[in-house]
């Protein structure tokens, strides 16, 4: 059995909808990150290619090998919707914005990107990524709810129940028998 060790950045102070925007972390909690660091195995580490994650790698890698960034962890790209508050776009666009959150798969922003484009690329960045034993990402929230997704065989709209705080951990297990997920949204 390997598990993928799944950590969203830490927080952005964001108001609005954060996708490609390239924003810092802020990592000053940090006993946080010194707890969530002790929490991993020495595995393998890789990061999306967005500010926020790199930095928080860089944060909790220690002594664990560093893969090298990677775009396809990115988060969800929201076009023109990126940095827009929901309220702003719900103004602008409510039945678009609503179908985009109650009926997830194929449905985009404007010059964005679907929740089933998102799924299908974070899917074959982990496939290629993840090649037997432990890894370590540190990703966005859209990431890891895909791989959530994907381990509970659920429905988009059902993943998107699920909290994933920055600095958090979620575990994913992949064995004979398939994916599993073994903890979602831990704060250690």
């Amino acid at each position: 059995m390997s598990t993928l060790w799944l950590i969203r950045h830490g927080p952005t102070h964001a108001k609005g909808m954060c996708g490609w925007s390239d924003l810092p972390a802020d990592l000053s909690d940090i006993a946080a990150i010194a707890r969530l660091a002790a929490r991993l195995p020495g595995a393998a580490m890789v990061s999306s290619d967005l500010d926020r994650a790199v930095r928080t790698a860089e944060a909790l890698a220690g002594e664990r090998p560093r893969l090298p960034h990677e775009a396809d962890l990115r988060e969800i790209h929201f076009g023109e919707w990126e940095l827009k508050r929901h309220d702003e776009i719900e103004a602008e666009a409510p039945d678009h914005i609503r179908a985009f959150w109650d009926r997830p798969g194929d449905i985009a922003p404007p010059g964005g990107e679907s929740w089933n484009a998102l799924r299908g690329r974070c899917d074959a960045a982990i496939d290629r990524l993840w090649t037997g034993g432990d890894l370590i990402v540190v990703a966005h929230f859209g990431v890891i709810l895909t791989q959530l997704q994907r381990a509970l065989g659920c429905t988009a709209h059902e993943a998107f129940g699920h909290r994933i705080e920055p600095l958090s951990l979620t575990r994913i297990t992949r064995d004979d028998e398939g994916w599993r997920a073994a903890g979602i949204n831990e704060r250690p």
